[in-house]
């Protein structure tokens, strides 16, 4: 901090100078400013002892969510609760149904639901006939309680190739989607079809060599040809400018088939900061166009202060 030294000061004639009133004043904004900073090296931890700041939700045209695994190694999830009220959002997602009563005691919904299956998600999917039963079945249990918990969506994915071509993978995906997708219409719950970055290969939770669901144009296919209303594409938008690019041109395809927005920063996958290429204010501009009603789930890693990178990114979407 640079302290002020002389300055020229200009007075007429009528002016009465106070040279012990300026040296008094200049003291108190040093004080001040030190107090300042010295508050926020201080600043507490403990998400729920926070106070609300001028950050966060104000317009609320989006409605955003946090991600929970992101979070979890830094926060419990009555601290993520606490995090996203401070800060507007309204959801909690990808989070375990056993957690959702604690969302709900904090006036928090799920916005999308995992499924219950043993390891990664993404890797056992429609695409491979061996799977459907277990699929169809982990997909089913999860529309059960997002119906009774008021969950709108279930995450879904084609699951990796495994020696499966992509036109088989897709002609599987669509019989496997066709043979749930009437329970998730009677349920009134979407699942929605997550398309993932193969190129990433830093990181299992950056990049995912292997998926068949890793263009835009492969994951709308399958849900055009499925044709129902019920089964939508997640579209991530840090996957998507990896693989595809073009985001907000992209928006405008895909349109209504949008059923959830995920977000992070590329490359990394970390803060949505100026360390990274995507701009995000455009792209929420752009949904707000499609009338894009779902939420946007903060989906980032973070590298530094979790709470300082989510309300960044938050008041960032908030356009």
């Amino acid at each position: 901090m640079k302290i002020p030294g002389k300055q020229e000061l200009y007075i007429d004639n009528q002016t009465s100078f106070n040279r012990r009133g300026v040296l008094k004043g200049a003291a108190g904004i040093l004080a001040g400013s030190l107090a300042s900073v010295g508050a926020v090296g201080a600043a507490p931890r403990d998400v729920k002892k926070r106070k609300r700041k001028a950050i966060g939700v104000k317009k609320g045209r989006i409605n955003q969510s946090v991600v929970s695994w992101c979070f979890a190694k830094h926060w419990s999830t009555e601290e993520m609760c606490s995090a996203a009220n401070k800060l507007g959002c309204k959801s909690i997602e990808l989070i375990e149904p056993e957690h959702w009563p604690v969302l709900k005691k904090h006036g928090l919904t799920c916005a999308i639901s995992p499924i219950p299956v043993e390891g990664p998600p993404f890797i056992k999917g429609f695409n491979n006939p061996k799977h459907h039963d277990m699929v169809i079945e982990a997909t089913r249990k999860a529309i059960d309680a997002s119906a009774d918990f008021g969950c709108p969506n279930v995450i879904s994915f084609t699951g990796y190739a495994e020696g499966v071509s992509s036109a088989d993978g897709a002609k599987n995906c669509v019989e496997g989607y066709k043979k749930i997708i009437g329970y998730a219409e009677k349920k009134g719950v979407t699942l929605c079809l997550e398309m993932l970055n193969t190129r990433d290969d830093s990181d299992p939770n950056k990049g995912h060599p292997g998926y068949q669901g890793d263009h835009v144009d492969y994951c709308m296919d399958i849900i055009k040809q499925v044709g129902s209303p019920r089964l939508k594409l997640l579209f991530d938008i840090y996957h998507v400018q990896i693989m595809d690019g073009d985001v907000i041109r992209r928006i405008h395809e895909c349109g209504e088939h949008i059923g959830h927005i995920h977000t992070a920063g590329n490359p990394g996958r970390g803060e949505l900061d100026d360390k990274q290429e995507i701009n995000y204010p455009p792209i929420m501009k752009a949904l707000l166009e499609i009338k894009y009603k779902g939420f946007v789930g903060q989906e980032f890693i973070p590298t530094r202060d979790p709470f300082e990178g989510l309300s960044q990114a938050v008041s960032l979407c908030d356009v």
